[in-house]
Formats: structure tokens, sequence, C-alpha cells
């Protein structure tokens, strides 16, 4: 890790990366090679790893070469679920997987928020994929309207860490509006005190692109919670929050 510009005490310890905790998931909505270049250069040092969201790569262009850029700068990268859905739904998980294979990815995400699917039929996905690579799964569910009780999410991420999952991941979308989130932006905060309790924290990547979303998660969880979804542009604002070096965090970590 690069030293930093000046010195300050009294901070969080950050674990340098690769990380196993604290973890920053990036969302890339189609970034040029260029766009890519100068994230990995601004903010590279504090993203573990970057989410081409949806199936954002099945049109974006120039994408080997943007996937080498993240390779280079030793920052994993994978597919979003909604990918792996419209191969499944469309019975092509064969053709699925030789995409992982061809793009040699690090990491995939099993999800289903945009489908139905019977979760031990997920949860042997979770298994097969496994075997290919490292596989993050997603809970929950897109539409607003689905809403599971707190000791589904519980069940369900256990079952899929069992499974095979290195980290599950709670559904917020892009936006942050629904799964962990009221249509307000709201943190379901009885919800992620019940998931907390049964469910080792640091194996959940939190889903949290909204500011207000992103505190209560490092007030509630410490400066070295896992949150997802993150924009390109959030990455330095994210990490001074997780320091306590702006106003939202500033005095929760001063002893």
């Amino acid at each position: 890790m690069e030293e930093k510009n000046y010195y300050l005490k009294n901070l969080p310890e950050r674990d340098e990366k690769p990380r196993q905790k604290g973890l920053t998931m990036v969302m890339d909505k189609g970034l040029s090679t260029r766009e890519a270049e100068d994230l990995i250069e601004s903010s590279g040092e504090y993203i573990d790893m970057i989410k081409l969201g949806w199936a954002t790569s099945y049109v974006s262009p120039h994408l080997k070469k943007k996937l080498a850029i993240y390779r280079e700068a030793k920052i994993p990268f994978y597919f979003g679920g909604t990918l792996f859905e419209a191969f499944l739904i469309r019975g092509q998980i064969d053709d699925y997987r030789a995409v992982l294979d061809k793009y040699q990815m690090p990491l995939c995400e099993v999800s289903d928020g945009s489908i139905e699917l019977n979760h031990d039929e997920k949860c042997k996905y979770i298994e097969l994929l496994a075997k290919q690579t490292r596989v993050l799964s997603e809970v929950g569910s897109k539409d607003a309207e689905k809403i599971l009780a707190p000791y589904e999410w519980i069940e369900l991420m256990n079952k899929e860490l069992a499974a095979g999952a290195w980290k599950v991941i709670g559904e917020a979308r892009e936006a942050g509006n629904v799964g962990l989130f009221r249509d307000s932006g709201e943190v379901r905060q009885g919800l992620i005190k019940e998931i907390v309790r049964s469910v080792p924290s640091d194996d959940i990547i939190w889903e949290a692109p909204q500011k207000s979303q992103q505190v209560w998660f490092i007030k509630m969880l410490g400066a070295n919670v896992n949150l997802g979804n993150i924009a390109t542009n959030e990455v330095i604002p994210l990490e001074t929050l997780r320091l306590g070096l702006r106003g939202d965090t500033f005095t929760h970590f001063l002893e």
C-alpha cells in the first residue's frame, strides 16, 4: 500500500490488499478503457473487486482490453449476476461456463433477483461454478414487492455459503432501493441486525450505493465492513468515510 500524503493518528486500521474484509466492490456500468485506466490511477488502491454491472459486458466494446487493465492492476472482476440469469433462463449454462473460461474470470456471481429459481437448484449452480472459479452469490430480489423475512435471509445466506460461495451479497440494486433498503433508500435496520447475529459479517458484502447507507453500515459494523455497488466516483469518498475523515463519521472513531 502506498504511503499516504501526511500522517494522522487515531485512524481505524485498514488491512492491505488482498483484503478478506473491508472490501469495496465497485460497479463498472460501461466504462471505456481510458476511463478504466483513470479509475485505477485515482482509486485502484481502494478497490477490491469490480463488477461489470448486470449484462453490460455483452454490449461493451473492447471488453478484453478493459479486463486486461483490471487484471494488470491485480483487481478481481466479474460479470453481474443478471448475466448468469440471462444464460440460465435460456438454457445456456454450459455457454455461460465457456464465457467464464474465455475471459478468464477470477470471480462469478450467482443470483436469482430477476428469475424464479428453486433454492436447492441455485445452490447446485453455486457448487458447480465453485469448481471453476470463486463464487459470489446474491440474496434478495430486484422486485420491491418481494419482501423476505429476516429468518429467510439468514437461511438463504447460510445455505449458499455452505454450497461454496466465497461471499454472499445483500441485494440492493444500483439505486439502493430494494432488498436491504426501503424504496426511500432507508436501511431496514432490524433486518441487518438480525442477519449479523446469525451470519458472519465478514462473509457478507452489503450493496450500499448511497452515502447515507454507507455511513450507517460503517457506524454499525465498523470501518472494515464489506460494501458493494459503489460508484466509480465514490471510491475515494467512501474510503474517507471508513477512516473518519468526512463529517458523517468524523467523531465516530476518535478516542
